[in-house]
């Protein structure tokens, strides 16, 4: 899905998504097809807000019970067993959740919950009604940073970046941080962190600012944003503009990701760049761009463009009345760590003539400064969606994504949809290697936020012997309990 600009803040609140926390193991469950002993754990196991009343918005407003969407994970680069998740818990249906958790493991098999300070709802919480695009990055001395987004429906139109740092394993969480906060006419939105892999006790928040009101033409700027800290997350540096969007009116960028070359420390910023008509309400033209950094975020390159964004609506193939909320709109980059080979995937319909998405990967081998074309890694006949990539230490190229090859024709009423993982070694798409990790579940059984929703993101990481995974799966027959939250390893060679 390309997410529409919003014009006001609470319309843009509608686009956000959230997640919350709380305390329990879990413990490993099932293969894919259903049968024996897991190489997927569940992770969400309890509803720390169950009781949380706080944040509705109108008599319409629906809070999803024990759902659990859009995780990302990190793991320890000094030990692949320290894990930490993190997710929106209790989807709201019109912006955002009453909180975001996280799940934390020392061992890799054995989760535990804790609750991230990012909402009212949480115990200690940033003073927001509602939480929303958790992230979380681990540094090389394994300092957990955890970023989300605080918003209020109720009281006010804010909107706020928000960090935390743990210093055990995402136990506990402190230096509870409001890196930049705004009211309307201006919205941030889909905020990223990524800690520096060779600069102890340095990350990057990056985020697009949307402006409603902008001075001169046009109904809209949407620029990025930086934040960073040098001091492992105890003091975060005045939020800046650091991609100008001020040349093009109604332009917008979104999706913004750091990736950071451990062997240079040369910093890669990657999102979309989304240009819109004079009232809003279609694509003039959109591409993903990079931009670089060589002095730790300081100062940054000219824009180069890496693909055209060639997303279309997110629908149910057999019914397009049924709208879905995926990953359109927003890249997801990787770097080798010994050849520094640059890659993103992304959601595009270049293979299908226009007719649905699929996942693309694209790569260059010099720096960013020029980029291949697009390759497919999704079935050509079957849509797909929320990509993640990430590349290990042998330059194996890792992505994960949903897609919907179980579908039959004329089937309205369900949704089959799986998780896959394919494996490049080298990024050759000739040694091309595909999996399916999850069971085979129906989408539409997922929380209804805009499109039925299992999260913008996903998230894979590297983690030694070859990736682990984090990913949503919807329950059928469960309406208190609609979607849960699974992880995995899986070797890559």
């Amino acid at each position: 899905m390309r997410p529409a600009p919003p014009l006001t803040a609470l319309a843009a609140t509608a686009l956000l998504l959230l997640t919350v926390t709380g305390a329990t193991p879990a413990a490993a469950e099932r293969n894919p097809d259903g049968s024996g002993t897991a190489p997927l754990t569940r992770v969400s196991r309890t509803d720390p807000y169950a009781n949380c009343t706080i944040g509705a918005r109108s008599p319409d407003s629906v809070a999803y019970p024990g759902t659990e969407v859009e995780p990302y994970l990190s793991v320890d680069p000094r030990d692949p067993h320290r894990v930490v998740t993190v997710f929106q818990q209790d989807r709201w249906n019109d912006g955002a959740a009453r909180g975001l958790a996280a799940a934390w493991t020392t061992d890799g098999r054995t989760f535990h919950t804790s609750t991230l300070p990012f909402s009212l709802c949480a115990p200690g919480g940033a003073d927001y009604e509602r939480a929303s695009d958790p992230w979380v990055s681990t540094g090389p001395d394994g300092t957990v940073y955890a970023s989300g987004e605080g918003v209020d429906f109720t009281r006010s139109t804010r909107s706020a970046l928000l960090t935390a740092t743990s210093r055990d394993g995402g136990r506990t969480w402190q230096n509870l941080t409001t890196t930049h906060v705004d009211e309307e006419p201006f919205f941030n939105d889909k905020p990223s962190l990524t800690a520096d892999p060779v600069r102890k006790g340095t990350a990057y928040q990056v985020w697009d600012r949307l402006d409603n009101d902008p001075p001169g033409p046009g109904n809209l700027d949407g620029p990025g944003y930086i934040s960073l800290t040098r001091d492992g997350g105890r003091t975060w540096t005045t939020a800046r503009p650091f991609v100008d969007t001020s040349a093009v009116p109604n332009t917008q960028t979104i999706g913004h990701v750091i990736v950071v070359d451990p062997r240079t420390g040369t910093l890669y910023d990657f999102y979309d760049r989304i240009t819109h008509s004079d009232d809003l309400s279609t694509v003039v033209e959109a591409h993903y761009a990079m931009v670089t950094s060589t002095d730790a975020g300081r100062t940054w390159s000219a824009p180069v463009t890496v693909a055209r964004d060639t997303s279309v609506p997110e629908v149910h193939p057999n019914d397009p009345t049924k709208l879905l909320r995926a990953g359109a709109t927003l890249p997801s980059p990787a770097v080798d760590p010994t050849t520094g080979t640059l890659y993103m995937a992304y959601e595009g319909s270049d293979f299908s003539g226009g007719r649905f998405d699929s996942v693309q990967l694209v790569r260059s081998t010099d720096g960013g400064r020029t980029w291949g074309g697009p390759q497919l890694i999704s079935p050509r006949d079957a849509a797909g969606f929320s990509p993640s990539i990430a590349v290990d230490e042998r330059g194996t190229v890792a992505l994960t994504y949903y897609d919907l090859r179980f579908l039959k024709p004329g089937d309205t009423t369900t949704l089959p949809t799986a998780y896959q993982l394919a494996t490049l070694p080298h990024g050759d798409p000739e040694l091309r290697d595909e999996r399916r990790i999850s069971r085979v579940f129906d989408w539409l059984q997922a929380p209804y936020a805009g499109g039925y929703f299992l999260g913008d993101y996903q998230g894979l990481a590297a983690d030694g012997k070859g990736v682990r995974a984090v990913l949503t799966e919807a329950n059928s027959g469960a309406p208190d309990n609609r979607t849960d939250v699974y992880t995995g390893t899986f070797r890559t060679r």
